[in-house]
């Protein structure tokens, strides 16, 4: 009887020695919590640093900050959908309208087939000291050189009849935007870490749509700017 016990508690013994060093791991499917891997997943406390109560409030001020001009309702999308790669959703933006850009129509040239046309209209235009350049956009057009830009297509026209009654031929009235609404995204509590990526997304320019966009404090509504107006010259 004595020996049978001495027995069993030398197995227990080595059973326990097994699962600590995780020699029955393998065998029983289980991985031990030992010392060393307990802590590989501690946190390290020499990589922590503790910031200043100064730090603290600035990272939780939250403030109004406004991104635009977002030209059309391309620029729009564009704008709120790197928003949502953010984490952001639409209950944390409004949006604003901030005025229409207008169309844009040229007059140039028919398409320039070869180098030898496209030289002699270089050289009729340089001799009547007409300006000129190349056509920027609409790839289906090019190559083609651009006289002049109007605001609308009833000015083009008649920047074309001119043009015809000077004997310029092979010229056209092509339009190079349409009318569109300007908006902006107001983002009313934006804090430190959202303006600083967006502000890194602006300077990254991996969002071509955002090109020309800016990240401002939003302006103050008339009325807040009529009381601290008001205020100061008390």
């Amino acid at each position: 009887m004595l020996r049978a016990l001495v027995v069993m508690l030398l197995l227990a013994n080595l059973l326990a020695l097994g699962w600590s060093q995780g020699w029955l791991d393998r065998v029983l499917g289980l991985h031990a919590e030992r010392e060393p891997e307990r802590l590989k997943l501690e946190n390290h406390p020499e990589r922590m640093t503790v910031l200043s109560p100064q730090a603290v409030t600035a990272l939780q001020t939250r403030s109004c900050q406004e991104l635009g001009p977002l030209a059309g309702d391309e620029g729009l999308r564009a704008a709120q959908a790197a928003l949502e790669r953010l984490g952001l959703g639409s209950a944390d933006w409004q949006v604003l309208v901030r005025g229409e850009q207008g169309g844009l129509w040229v007059v140039a040239t028919i398409k320039l087939g070869s180098a030898e046309f496209r030289a002699r209209k270089e050289e009729t235009y340089k001799r009547m000291k007409l300006n000129f350049e190349p056509l920027q956009g609409l790839p289906d057009e090019q190559p083609s050189l651009v006289l002049s830009e109007h605001p609308s297509e009833q000015a083009a026209a008649s920047a074309l009849a001119g043009y015809e009654q000077r004997a310029l031929k092979g010229l056209r009235v092509l339009q190079l935007r349409a009318a569109q609404t300007r908006h902006a995204l107001s983002l009313p509590r934006a804090d430190a870490a959202l303006t600083a990526q967006l502000q890194n997304l602006l300077a990254s320019g991996r969002e071509p749509a955002l090109a020309g966009a800016t990240l401002a404090a939003c302006p103050a509504a008339p009325e807040a700017a009529a009381a601290a107006s008001a205020a100061a010259s008390r």
